[in-house]
């Protein structure tokens, strides 16, 4: 079992949790995963080619992570975090 710590802008779909139990052995495990249990999310973060859109930013404990297939040990915090613009 992992804690995801979710992004604000996400947390509509979590009913406005700002920490969630996720599980997989990848990032990707845990997005799919999170989509099951929080219909939706998977979209907000992963385009239709299976890619983390660019306002998303995913961290494995303290290191940032640019792929799905990183890898995520039982016990890891998955951190979400969403870009902010404005002007």
């Amino acid at each position: 079992m992992n804690r995801v710590l979710i992004a604000s802008p996400l947390r509509s779909y979590t009913g406005g949790a700002a920490e969630v139990e996720g599980y997989g052995a990848t990032v990707g495990d845990v997005v799919r995963n999170l989509d099951l249990e929080y219909p939706g999310i998977r979209f907000r973060m992963i385009d239709e080619q299976d890619r983390i859109r660019p306002h998303i930013k995913f961290a494995v404990g303290t290191t940032f992570v640019w792929s799905l297939d990183s890898p995520v040990a039982d016990g890891d915090d998955v951190h979400i975090v969403a870009a902010l613009s404005g002007g």
